[in-house]
């Protein structure tokens, strides 16, 4: 199977593994640090919930199941 989203991760992967030479610290950082410079511009971020276990199911995952 030939996807053109995986295609397209791996080949961000592999450039960012050949930028950083696969330094998966420098990789973290250097999102932590576009995170930043996006904050700084007005992008607002939606942090996760602390702890998901604890939400409702959504309508997607009691639909996933639902029809075996």
């Amino acid at each position: 199977m030939n996807d053109e989203i995986i295609t397209e991760v791996h080949a961000i992967k592999d450039a960012l593994s050949k930028r950083f030479k696969g330094d998966a610290r420098a990789i973290f950082e250097d999102i932590k640090k576009g995170e930043e410079e996006l904050r700084a511009s007005g992008f607002k971020f939606v942090s996760p919930p602390e702890n998901p276990t604890e939400l409702p199911s959504s309508a997607l995952q009691r639909n996933r199941f639902s029809h075996r």
